[in-house]
């Protein structure tokens, strides 16, 4: 029964369990809503490409060029900060590959997956929160990008969480539109977070906006990044009070933090020895999120510096971004049901790989940006949507926490990928446009990897 599936230890009647899950969809999809505010606001369009803007270029180089972004010294500093901020998420990649393997392990069994949820939320949002005190100066850089990767660190660690919940408020049958409903919720919040800081922070053709706030120092952007903050606390409150938390697992054993990584090795060569599909997965998996996360970080940054988006333009783009997204997202998670989650991933890769290529051969014409990331922002949806409909499909009963976990410490492993390769293309070259070309590689990898990849169900 699919009840059976979704919960370790079901009440004795099937519809105590059903009525309890329907309602929770939405509650659990409002998380999705408000994690917009972190993954469009701060990593994708607003507080990165502020990071990658000329406030932080010295002021002896701006005078010295005539506050001509195109001027080769102007040039080499942007490409400089950009590195920076990929150095800084490489980091951040490693510190989660070594720790969510505890975090992971522990995820289930304790009852306590709400909880952390919120722990790890609270942290993102007062990092979030935090942002408002990098000035747009260099200075700041460094706090920016740490702060930049905090958040990163703890967005994932509750994303260990929250997808593991995915069992809780869905069944085998509908896993796929539910999985593809929060991820369509996502982008639909992300749609009007990003519409409000544009009419009241941001500015729809001029700034400062309608509130009259001054842009010295970036404040319309930081207070901009401050009212996201608040917008992902709100709404990440309703998971919490409204999903019934997983009961403890007696056959867990609590052991401490180096003992967490034997009994990791333990779910792994369980793994291997029950079906080693899943961990075909998991690998393949980890090499194009990572090159996804490079799409999400790096995408505003070439759009800013090599397309001369300001940041109002940005916001524009993220806006039609997220429409395109969000329907792609809600169509592919009925595809996901009717033909299965990994047909959708390879589709959504090698339009993915084909894009981010085509980036290279597009010149500076702004149009070709449009045209080309509204096309990448298609297929972007769909493949977080199926993986994890895929995982959750082929995860036993009662293990949604451990197996989620693994699969954050697989993804992160690699994190290094993207940013690293985008940080050396752009190192090399100068140029901040041939960083797309190592998250290309990086998603092509993938592609490669998932294609023997089967879905079967795990036994473990």
């Amino acid at each position: 029964m699919s009840e059976e599936r979704a919960m370790p230890h079901p009440e004795p009647t099937a519809p105590a369990v059903e009525d309890v899950r329907k309602p929770g969809v939405l509650a659990w999809a409002l998380w999705d809503w408000g994690s917009a505010a972190f993954n469009a606001v701060v990593t994708t369009f607003v507080f990165s490409t502020f990071l990658a803007s000329t406030y932080f270029v010295d002021d002896a180089v701006l005078d010295a060029a005539g506050d001509d972004a195109k001027d080769p010294a102007v040039v080499a500093a942007l490409a400089n900060n950009a590195s920076i901020i990929g150095i800084a998420l490489m980091i951040a990649g490693i510190v989660i590959a070594v720790l969510a393997p505890v975090l992971g392990q522990r995820s289930d069994g304790t009852g306590r997956r709400k909880l952390w949820l919120g722990v790890n939320t609270f942290v993102v949002v007062l990092a979030m929160a935090a942002m408002v005190f990098v000035e747009g100066a260099p200075a700041y850089l460094i706090l920016g990008a740490t702060l930049l990767a905090v958040g990163n660190v703890f967005f994932e660690f509750a994303g260990v969480n929250y997808n593991a919940m995915l069992v809780q408020v869905s069944t085998k049958q509908d896993m796929g539109r539910v999985s593809g409903f929060g991820w369509g919720m996502g982008y639909v919040g992300g749609i009007a977070l990003l519409v409000i800081l544009l009419v009241g922070f941001i500015g729809l053709a001029s700034s400062p906006g309608p509130l009259g706030i001054t842009t010295d120092d970036g404040l319309h952007i930081r207070l901009a990044v401050l009212a996201s903050a608040v917008w992902f606390g709100v709404f990440a409150i309703p998971v919490l009070l409204r999903v019934p938390e997983i009961p403890a697992q007696e056959r867990r054993v609590r052991v401490g933090f180096f003992r967490s990584y034997a009994v990791l090795w333990g779910t792994i060569t369980k793994l291997w020895r029950g079906n080693r599909q899943v961990l075909l997965f998991l690998l393949a998996s980890a090499v194009f999120r990572d090159g996804l996360a490079g799409v999400f970080t790096f995408g505003a940054i070439i759009a800013a510096q090599v397309f001369g988006f300001s940041s109002t333009e940005v916001l524009y783009f993220a806006v039609a971004a997220n429409i395109v997204a969000g329907v792609s997202t809600i169509i592919a998670g009925r595809l996901d049901d009717r033909f299965g989650p990994k047909n959708v991933i390879l589709i959504s890769l090698i339009g993915l790989v084909i894009a981010g290529s085509v980036v290279l051969f597009i010149g500076t014409a702004a149009i070709g940006f449009w045209i080309v990331g509204l096309i990448l922002c298609m297929f972007v949806g769909p493949i977080q949507a199926a993986s994890r409909s895929f995982l959750a499909r082929i995860t036993p009963p009662g293990r949604e926490g451990e197996i989620f976990g693994l699969y954050a410490t697989t993804g992160r492993a690699v994190s290094f990928l993207a940013p690293g390769l985008f940080a050396l293309f752009v190192g090399i070259s100068g140029d901040t446009r041939l960083g797309i070309l190592g998250i290309v590689l990086v998603l092509a990898a993938g592609l490669l990897l998932m294609l023997p990849v089967k879905a079967k169900q795990a036994v473990i």
